[in-house]
């Protein structure tokens, strides 16, 4: 009687077990049913003739076994056949050939056996655990999840998620700016799930496209009703990123209505993303208008779309050169991303060089080769290019020291002062005196 109360005090014990861990009742019958099964197979070399019923209101099981009745001294089987006497002695109204059903006892079949079904249930419910996490999660991808932190390694962050289960946020998944400790709240989106050996692994992300515009789809209610979709994302995260919208409302303005009122609904976007900048764009399927926005806030003259390496040749004038660039070269790098091609930058032809101009190679006897490259590649070629921009411009442009961009200026300023242009002709000569009369008359 103790072995029998001890196993249905077991089963109860898997009955709250399945409801602490989401597994439904029905499923929960099949694998005990299947549990018993595979452990009097063990047991008997088969369980064909048992019938397992589990009756999940009260918790209870029976397990009935079914034998042939032959002839005394005719049982080969004990498991398969029974004996006449035997059989009559459990049912006075069996008769030669029939089948017998009796009940038999698990607790009968020893500790051993007990034992052998905890670790069997034991291992079917932690794999029906691991299924039901893989799938319920593998349907959420690309969503938003908020989960707490529980340890922070060198490699990677472990999160728990309300039901306490296990995610992993590795460090190059965080965002540059990211101090993330233990107990914080953080919401990442879920990037893919792994399931190796049928062991799920969720990994979660806070620097991928998708997390932007989830975040947008979150913060953004036309996004959400479907008024207005996100047609490209282009990220840099923590610094910069560009997002093109468009709407299928006329009435509606895309760009303003992720914005906000006075940035009210970006500005919750770009405080959860580290203050990375955002720019949000209308997307329109006229190429030369989206190259326009993409690279904006530069203002790009032509453009060629090169059909043997796909790149897009945008020209610009000399002065938007640098804006088209970019810091760091941060807004031609999102414009690529959000146009899909590379982009070229060349200076417009009909934006030629003053023939006073001097090149910047003309100087690589004083200023050390890689400035000059430096500042080429933010569009300054010529020494008036440089020039023409403040010394705070191309210290922010360029990320040079200061005292680099005042040797730099004061090498290009030398050869102007140098080169001050006198009247070359007599009939300039003459021009120059008859306008210095004309000044003295004057007075």
């Amino acid at each position: 009687m103790a072995k029998k109360k001890e196993t249905m005090s077991m089963i109860d014990s898997f009955s709250e077990f399945k409801s602490l861990k989401n597994i439904d009742r029905e499923t929960l019958v099949k694998v005990l049913e299947e549990s018993f099964r595979n452990v009097i197979a063990k047991m008997f070399g088969s369980d064909s003739n048992f019938d397992v019923i589990i009756n999940p209101e009260k918790g209870d099981l029976e397990i009935w076994r079914n034998r042939e009745v032959v002839e005394d001294g005719q049982a080969t089987n004990a498991m398969t056949q029974v004996e006449l006497s035997e059989a009559l002695e459990l049912d006075p109204d069996t008769e030669l050939g029939e089948e017998l059903t009796d009940q038999v006892y698990f607790e009968d079949f020893g500790r051993r056996a007990i034992l052998n079904l905890r670790q069997t249930l034991t291992s079917k419910i932690l794999e029906l655990q691991k299924d039901a996490l893989y799938g319920d999660y593998i349907k959420r991808v690309g969503q938003i999840i908020t989960a707490e932190v529980y340890q922070v390694w060198k490699k990677e962050v472990l999160l728990l998620d309300y039901d306490g289960n296990e995610l992993i946020l590795p460090k190059q998944y965080l965002i540059p700016r990211d101090r993330i400790k233990k107990g914080d709240s953080v919401r990442a989106i879920i990037e893919r799930v792994e399931n190796n050996n049928n062991n799920p692994k969720i990994i979660l992300s806070r620097t991928s496209n998708d997390f932007l515009k989830a975040l947008f789809e979150l913060e953004v209610p036309e996004i959400a009703d479907e008024l207005i979709t996100i047609r490209r994302v282009a990220r840099i995260p923590g610094e910069r990123a560009k997002i093109a919208v468009e709407s299928f409302d006329d009435r509606i303005d895309p760009v303003g209505a992720c914005v906000g009122v006075k940035g009210s609904r970006i500005h919750g976007i770009v405080r959860e993303l580290q203050n990375e900048s955002i720019d949000v764009i209308q997307y329109t399927s006229n190429l030369g208008l989206f190259i326009q926005r993409a690279l904006s806030p530069a203002k790009i003259a032509s453009y060629h779309v090169n059909e043997e390496n796909g790149h897009i040749e945008v020209y610009l004038k000399q002065d938007q050169i640098s804006l088209a660039i970019g810091r760091g070269g941060a807004n031609i790098k999102l414009a690529s991303q959000l146009l899909g091609h590379e982009i070229d930058i060349f200076r417009d032809d009909a934006d030629s060089i003053d023939e006073e101009d001097i090149y910047l190679e003309e100087f690589d006897d004083e200023i050390e080769p890689w400035v000059i490259d430096l500042l080429k590649s933010v569009g300054c070629d010529t020494a008036k290019s440089v020039l023409n921009k403040s010394r705070e411009e191309l210290i922010r442009v360029t990320d040079l020291e200061e005292d680099t961009i005042d040797f730099v200026l004061e090498v290009l300023r030398s050869e102007f002062e140098q080169d001050t242009v006198q009247p070359s002709t007599e009939e300039d000569k003459r021009e120059a005196e008859d306008q210095t009369s004309n000044e003295s008359k004057d007075l």
